[in-house]
């Protein structure tokens, strides 16, 4: 692993000239103004990763997010929205693809790019409807977060639907899809504000070749300066271009947050028809599949709360998604006890139909995302999956094997977070795996809260059930996100 940068303790022969470039008494500048909604403002924030952080925000070990990190994500969302776009609305928000970006041995996808802005993008609002419904506003806003269409990364399966107008940052800059996409929104001149979430390495580049490639000779940091700095390049109506800087001064406790009132109320596992299937291997004609995994169990729950209505959706969450996401590690407590958490790769496109936005599947991943920082647990995404290659009622036969055959997931319990109209049919192919004939039923449309267990024990023998729910009343979830 690479070293992180350390911060060395200033000499007193460095202390009489900082104090005169501070002014009198040392103070520091004030802070700028926020944003012009009539610029073009490209708003840069550094997520951390394993060389460049503050000691303390990222696991060494999962390369995600501790409880310090995600505290800070939290209050960064609420700095950015207030201070920086003066309460404005985002434009567009842009996140790293965390496939593009793998750390470790282990190879973790960094999920945490995504989570950095994820409350951010809870603050702000977007209008949706679909054919001739009417328009809906919600606390929620889609993140970009999808590959150009000749940058995927190996290993990652090809998506069935590909969706260039979700463009995301590539941690390599493959083929220079980074500064296409900034020269087209400059290009596309729409003022507003366009915020750009990925380590260091990259939003430094994309910054530095952005100033080459356009001629602006602006100032820019020449090092990473800690997480809670924010670098705007805004463009004005000529073509002028400045640089500002806005330091979050935050201080984040090491604690996992507690939610503000109200008090989330429990529920009991009413949301779904309970059921309960099981097959004996050599009894009616089971048969243990060959390469079949053994002494395996999978929790599966589908994304939080991201419908308003039935034909609103973003491919995120909504502000009652957040407060489900974040109370999920309180909620669990005690039920269940996963080993790994894994989920689809957040830069699949989602198809158009529900709504007019197409956007990358960001609220499936960040919805279990909060529960692996809590548990200290590895988080990993099913890249190499087509996901949406089967629609219902078609089997989702890759899926299963994904997760049910060559032993990969033998001898571990693991936390899966998936689309709910597709979990039917993955279990449904692992039973057809058995040569049986029976199905799993449908997931509801209005059901947040259910879980299903799959169980394999020793011999294959194999138990779905849904007896288990997170316990969290989606009723009386707010509308509105928790503020930090």
């Amino acid at each position: 692993m690479n070293g992180i940068p350390v911060l060395l303790p200033l000499s007193s022969t460095m202390l009489l000239p900082l104090a005169l470039l501070l002014g009198c008494g040392g103070a520091s500048p004030p802070a700028p103004a926020p944003l012009n909604a009539k610029n073009i403002n490209l708003i840069f924030i550094a997520s951390e990763d394993l060389i460049y952080q503050t000691a303390g925000d990222v696991n060494p070990i999962t390369a995600n997010f501790t409880n310090r990190g995600l505290q800070r994500s939290l209050l960064m969302g609420t700095f950015l929205h207030e201070q920086v776009l003066g309460s404005s609305n985002a434009t567009g928000i842009y996140a790293l693809e965390p496939m593009t970006h793998l750390q470790t041995a282990n190879n973790y996808p960094d999920m945490v790019a995504l989570e950095t802005i994820e409350q951010f993008a809870m603050l702000n609002q977007i209008s949706l409807t679909s054919g001739s419904n009417p328009v809906v506003t919600a606390n929620g806003f889609p993140i970009h977060a999808s590959y150009a269409s000749a940058s995927l990364p190996v290993g990652v399966a090809p998506p069935v639907l590909p969706c260039p107008a979700c463009q995301g940052i590539d941690f390599d800059d493959q083929n220079g899809d980074n500064e296409a996409l900034l020269v087209s929104i400059i290009q596309a001149n729409v003022a507003g504000f366009y915020v750009f979430s990925a380590p260091w390495e990259t939003v430094s580049s994309m910054m530095a070749n952005l100033d080459r490639i356009k001629g602006y000779n602006l100032k820019l940091p020449p090092g990473f300066a800690g997480p809670n700095l924010v670098y705007s390049i805004s463009i004005t109506p000529n073509g002028e271009a400045s640089l500002a800087t806005y330091n979050g001064e935050l201080n984040p406790p090491s604690t996992y947050p507690v939610l503000p009132p109200p008090q989330l109320v429990s529920a009991a596992c009413t949301e779904q028809t309970p059921f309960r299937l099981q097959l004996t291997v050599g009894s009616g004609g089971n048969q243990l599949p060959a390469g079949g995994n053994t002494n395996e169990t999978v929790y599966f729950i589908r994304h939080a709360e991201a419908h308003p209505t039935s034909y609103w959706d973003d491919s995120n969450y909504v502000g009652a998604g957040q407060w489900r996401a974040l109370d999920l590690a309180n909620a669990l407590r005690g039920k269940i006890q996963p080993t790994q958490v894994v989920s689809i790769d957040p830069s699949i496109g989602v198809p158009l139909g529900l709504s007019d936005v197409s956007a990358s599947a960001v609220g499936i991943p960040l919805t279990v995302e909060p529960y692996a920082i809590a548990n200290n647990l590895p988080y990993t995404l099913a890249a190499s999956v087509p996901v949406l290659a089967q629609n219902p009622p078609q089997l989702a036969t890759a899926t299963s094997n994904f997760f049910f055959a060559g032993q990969t997931f033998s001898n571990k319990t693991i936390l899966v977070a998936w689309d709910h109209e597709h979990l039917p049919t993955i279990v449904s192919a692992l039973l057809a795996s058995y040569q049986s004939s029976l199905k799993a039923p449908s997931w509801p449309d209005d059901d947040y809260d259910t879980i299903w267990t799959v169980t394999i024990d020793a011999h294959g023998n194999l138990t779905v059930d849904n007896s288990m729910c997170e316990g969290i009343d989606s009723a009386s979830l707010p509308a509105t996100p928790p503020q930090f």
